[in-house]
């Protein structure tokens, strides 16, 4: 196992979240996210709608590429998407959209960095 594998195997998704808003904002992308609140009946974000959306919306405003706006689901290594995600995913692929799933280890090894650049 490498530094790297280690570093990814321990890093949580609210540490790789943060490193993406503030890469994207950093490379000039419009940045979306809809932060969770602890409530007496558990976890929720306050919205109206299918359950599932994705974490990140990210809108490229200078038309730099050909993938202006991006829909990104962050997960840990073993995380898994949830069938209201896999929904998501599904149709925002069906409509053309770019959408992606970040893990630490594509920060880890700049596959991020990659995609936010258009070089990916």
């Amino acid at each position: 196992m490498t530094t790297r594998d280690v570093i990814a195997k321990a890093m949580s998704e609210e540490d790789l979240l943060t490193c993406c808003i503030n890469l994207a904002q950093l490379l000039g992308w419009r940045v979306a996210h809809f932060r969770p609140a602890r409530t007496s009946k558990g976890w929720r974000t306050a919205m109206q709608g299918d359950t599932g959306f994705p974490d990140l919306v990210l809108v490229e405003p200078r038309d730099r590429w050909m993938r202006p706006i991006m829909w990104v689901e962050l997960k840990s290594e073993k995380g898994t998407l949830s069938p209201d995600q896999e929904a998501w995913r599904d149709a925002l692929l069906l409509a053309g959209q770019h959408w992606y799933l970040f893990r630490p280890s594509d920060w880890m090894d700049g596959s991020i960095e990659r995609v936010l650049k258009g070089e990916a």
